[in-house]
């Protein structure tokens, strides 16, 4: 039977499934941490994706007796990795979530407006957004920045190690601040606004179609397909389809659905992406998301088990508290310098209650960004680490008013990349994949019956907006 390699390397991971290419059958894994990082500044040496790569795929075998026939690595979003002339990486990579870039974000936003960037590229960039962080480079280390041969994503470096060319996917791509979803092309005279006197084209990677193989593994006979972002592979690994709201609840928070057709928000709150199937993936992003609730979990010295029953034994609404879970600065809203905020204490407060206010503040806050989004009335998919908690399930099904698949697969990436593996080795759509395999679906959670869930999500924006 053919094998086939799904890698997600996340922010602080590497994970590799191995997957039957007929039947989707789980065969092997492997992970290897990423070096921890803490924003504003938040980098890492792409070295330490490369060894962690080597760690994960040694667990999983995929050297050896669980050798691929195809391989596709999706990676985190938006991280600036720079190169010089003969290859060399030659700074840490800029990740998604530092915000040391958001001055240049706005110097940007300001050059041509909010409505000309979302026409231009579907975006209105933010710190995270790669072309903020060229302009941070260019600003504040010109000497490396005049050194810059090649600009690649992180899926697309790791996928140049292993073919030896520098190609992209066009879900990737659209994260950039550079190419265009509704045109499919790059946008050169947006990079003029970083720097005009630049010869972008030279610098940049092809960009691949859904099916379009990026070459082969070097040493290995496998083909390496094009790979794609996080979040687009975690559209295929839990079969996303138009109208489904997919909620993604991890250390950081993603509401998306699948589109036909491309969107523009000018308003900022979403992201206008393409996705890795040849369609859209419009997306809103929040930087705090679980990461919220851990640290609730330590304030009250509770383990994921009792803080999921804590938050569970207090009523709706928290009796009042109001927990604003912007603890490392927000994306969305675009508040890169705020903190978090916790309203509404009393003498009677209990740790019930925190912990509830904890959770819904979290959901609150990825719910506000969702309203954003094109019609999303199909299913409501609930993803990541927060899926697989009782009192994120319950508290997203209360505050949406709607029944909640939720989606406990740990892997849903690497899945992702694994059916896009599969699908480029038999020249079919990842849509024909994921319909062939046998899959998880998840558990469906019900509303609680009479949850005021507006009254609630009220009085989160009421806190908000207070100074």
């Amino acid at each position: 039977m053919p094998l086939v390699a799904g890698v997600d390397s996340s922010t602080s991971a590497c994970k590799i499934e191995v997957r039957d290419a007929d039947t989707g059958a789980l065969v092997a894994t492997g992970r290897a941490p990423h070096p921890p990082t803490t924003p504003p500044r938040s980098e890492q040496d792409p070295a330490a994706w490369d060894s962690a790569f080597d760690t994960a795929g040694a667990q999983a075998g995929i050297v050896g007796r669980h050798a691929p026939a195809a391989i596709s690595i999706a990676a985190q979003q938006h991280g600036l990795v720079v190169l010089d002339s003969g290859g060399a990486v030659l700074r840490p990579a800029k990740l998604w979530n530092d915000t040391e870039s958001a001055p240049d974000a706005a110097e940007l936003v300001d050059q041509l407006g909010p409505y000309a960037w979302a026409r231009a590229c579907g975006s209105v960039p933010v710190a995270s957004f790669t072309v903020t962080k060229l302009r941070w480079l260019r600003r504040i280390e010109p000497d490396v920045f005049a050194q810059v041969a090649a600009v690649l994503l992180p899926h697309d470096w790791l996928t140049w190690r292993l073919t030896g060319r520098r190609t992209t996917d066009r879900g990737d791509a659209s994260g950039t601040g550079y190419w265009s979803p509704a045109e499919g092309r790059y946008r050169f005279d947006l990079l003029g606004l970083v720097d005009d006197t630049v010869a972008w084209e030279a610098l940049l990677p092809e960009v691949l179609g859904p099916n379009e193989i990026a070459g082969e593994w070097a040493g290995h006979d496998a083909l390496v397909a094009p790979g794609t972002g996080d979040n687009m592979a975690a559209a295929i690994g839990v079969g996303a389809s138009p109208s489904d709201l997919v909620l993604s609840l991890g250390t950081s928070g993603t509401a998306f659905t699948v589109s036909d057709s491309p969107t523009a928000d000018p308003a900022g709150t979403v992201a206008g992406f393409a996705d890795a199937t040849g369609r859209y993936l419009p997306l809103v992003c929040t930087l705090n998301a679980t990461k919220v609730t851990e640290t609730f979990g330590r304030f009250l010295s509770a383990d994921h088990d009792r803080f999921d029953h804590l938050a569970l034994e207090a009523e709706p609404g928290a009796g009042g508290v109001v927990v604003v879970p912007h603890f490392d600065g927000e994306r969305t809203p675009n508040r890169p310098d705020a903190s978090g905020t916790l309203s509404g204490l009393r003498a009677e407060t209990t740790s019930a209650q925190l912990a509830r206010a904890a959770v819904e503040g979290v959901v609150c806050n990825i719910l506000a960004g969702a309203e954003a989004l094109p019609r999303c009335d199909g299913r409501v998919l609930l993803i990541g680490g927060g899926a697989r908690s009782r009192a994120y399930r319950q508290v997203v099904a209360d505050l949406t008013g709607r029944s909640v698949i939720a989606v406990t697969s740990e892997e849903l990436v690497a899945r992702g990349a694994a059916i896009q593996a599969a699908a480029v080795l038999h020249g079919v759509t990842c849509d024909e994949v994921a319909s062939a395999w046998s899959l998880e679906r998840g558990a469906t959670v019900e509303p609680t019956a009479g949850v005021d869930a507006m009254a609630i999500r009220e009085a989160y924006a009421a806190a908000v907006a207070r100074p």
